[in-house]
């Protein structure tokens, strides 16, 4: 266990950091300072003393993101009650299935979403109380009105029990045991099911720790924060690390189209950028390919001192784009498209890849931009996580199949299996999965396939579920071949399936980019055709493709916007 204390931390710098701004909504004129956030959650407190929650009891969380939603996040952990974040793109009956499987009593929940939910369908929920914490939108009749009566006399209450005036000094959390659940974060994965994965203080506090070790945020600096706080990742980097920090952090509470997340970016400049890969890859595939790809561009790139201009020139107008003063920028949440690395770090991108999952809260890896290496994704945490591969059986991989990396190394090649203080508890009343994801050693088998080098750098093939075994025993990892296929020409997204013995990409076309090329329908198979050339130049044949199958509607997606392969075997 860490030397250090989650709440311990939050009191220090709530109390260190009074004056400073803490949490605001972009464009909104009202900002918290850490007085004020510590006041609002010292009153959450006593609303949920009122309610009779207990500690180890769950709230559950759905909303956008937002400055309430911070609110009700740490005044819930600071409780000693346990956070269940509901991510609000999960359709009502998922979102009924994870408020009852995680016996919730309480649910914070914005006023368009409790709209499509069912207060009859809950078992186990008392009241149901609006984000912005105005209004008691349901009370369960043998909870006696006890939500309501608190919420109408909260400020008398806050007097009484702060007769003086609430100080800095006022601002302690319980001390509670390091592996008590402090949050169950229910995954969306790609396999059709949910998980609801036990985070502890502990788990949590790995990442903070890191964070602070890392120095990706300082006093008075500002983050903002447009990745849905509801996902693991936008939580620990956007959140938790930055107000452990004394940092301001800016929720971007809208739809963060790039027209708008420019504009934001541009009016907070912040330091530290934590974005996802497809903000980077839209960017590349919409601005800057279509310039670098022409012909009379291509033959200035080739003169060598024409090109350095270009490429600056290119490179200011990306910086620009995140805000003007970023120091770093940290892709994480999924794989990075490689043909989009490897131009950004061309042209100089203060640029670097980290690796997580939901499981270990989610940081396993992250290297400073000045150290990482290309085609990596990152270095395991030092003395916070240990990682190795092994077979699926269990087996050491040393004496396995090897895999080329960076630089011309060979490394074995196996499951990614990671050890130390961010994995989890477990999956709540899920032992058989539990078991089925944490071994007896305590090694959590991620699930993908990669190598690890001897300093800890991970670098990952892909998915062992989604893994393909050629006709001759070859390995081939299908989000290597999409990578490539969506950078070619009118492809907006693709899937690499079996077909019989055959490889076969489904695609769903970029009607957008055929709208400006005046590409029309009856245009795309024969387009198709010659990507599918150009594409199977680029593979080793036991990956070339038979044919792509284009189809009509976008792929269905999990909340996360990852594509849901299940459906398409």
């Amino acid at each position: 266990m860490l030397s250090e204390n989650l709440l311990d931390i939050y009191a220090t710098q709530f109390r260190e950091n009074w004056e400073l701004p803490a949490v605001s909504n972009y464009a909104s004129p009202n900002v918290l300072t850490y007085a004020d956030l510590s006041r609002k959650i010292a009153m959450l407190h006593i609303f949920f003393e009122e309610c009779g929650v207990k500690r180890g009891d769950k709230i559950a969380l759905m909303d956008r993101s937002s400055a309430d939603w911070v609110l009700i996040y740490m005044a819930t952990i600071t409780y000693g009650a346990i956070i269940v974040p509901v991510l609000s793109e999960f359709n009502s009956s998922d979102a009924t299935h994870i408020i009852n499987h995680s016996d919730s009593i309480l649910l914070f929940v914005g006023r368009h979403i409790h709209e499509q939910l069912d207060f009859d369908n809950f078992s186990k929920l008392k009241a149901v109380i609006s984000t912005d914490g105005s209004e008691v939108l349901d009370e369960h009749p043998k909870f006696s009105q006890k939500a309501t009566r608190a919420l109408a006399n909260l400020h008398k209450l806050f007097k009484r029990r702060y007769p003086h005036g609430f100080s800095s000094s006022d601002v302690k959390y319980p001390s509670l045991p390091p592996d008590s659940v402090a949050e169950i974060n229910y995954t969306s994965g790609t396999t059709g099911f949910s998980k609801g994965v036990m985070l502890t203080l502990n788990n949590l506090c790995g990442n903070v720790v890191f964070g602070i070790r890392a120095q990706l945020y300082y006093r008075g600096s500002r983050s903002l924060s447009f990745l849905p706080l509801a996902h693991a990742y936008g939580c620990a980097f956007n959140m938790l690390v930055p107000l452990a920090q004394g940092t301001h952090v800016v929720v971007f509470d809208k739809t963060p189209t790039p027209k708008l997340l420019v504009k934001a970016l541009s009016t907070v400049k912040p330091a530290t950028v934590i974005t996802v890969p497809l903000i980077l890859e839209k960017i590349y595939r919409k601005q800057i390919l279509p310039k670098i790809s022409t012909p009379s561009m291509r033959r200035l790139l080739a003169i060598p001192l024409l090109n350095k201009s270009i490429y600056a020139k290119i490179r200011r107008s990306i910086m620009e784009a995140f805000g003007g003063e970023m120091a770093e920028l940290i892709v994480g949440g999924a794989p990075l498209n490689k043909e989009v690395e490897k131009f950004m770090l061309k042209i100089k991108i203060p640029l670097t890849v980290g690796y997580g999952m939901t499981e270990c809260g989610p940081l396993i890896s992250y290297t400073p931009y000045q150290e990482y290496i290309e085609g990596s994704a990152g270095r395991t945490l030092y003395g916070l996580m240990q990682s190795k591969t092994m077979l699926p059986d269990g087996e050491s991989a040393a004496s396995e199949p090897m895999a080329t990396v960076t630089g011309g190394v060979e490394l074995p090649l196996g499951e990614i299996c990671v050890k130390g203080e961010n994995v989890m508890k477990g999956y709540y009343k899920n032992p058989e999965a539990t078991a089925a994801a944490i071994d007896s050693e305590g090694w959590l088998h991620t699930g993908d396939m990669g190598c690890v080098a001897p300093d800890g750098t991970i670098f990952i093939k892909g998915r062992y579920k989604t893994m393909i075994l050629g006709a001759s025993g070859q390995n081939i990892y299908p989000e290597e071949i999409e990578a490539k296929l969506n950078n070619m020409p009118f492809v907006s997204e693709s899937l690499i399936v079996e077909r019989g013995p055959k490889l076969v990409a489904l695609v769903y076309p970029d009607y957008e980019a055929m709208d400006k090329a005046n590409v029309t329908s009856t245009m795309l198979p024969q387009i198709m055709e010659e990507v599918t050339r150009e594409l199977n130049s680029n593979l080793a044949p036991y990956e070339q493709i038979s044919h792509i199958q284009l189809i009509p509607n976008e792929f269905e997606k999990t909340p996360k916007r990852s594509i849901k392969r299940f459906l398409y075997k």
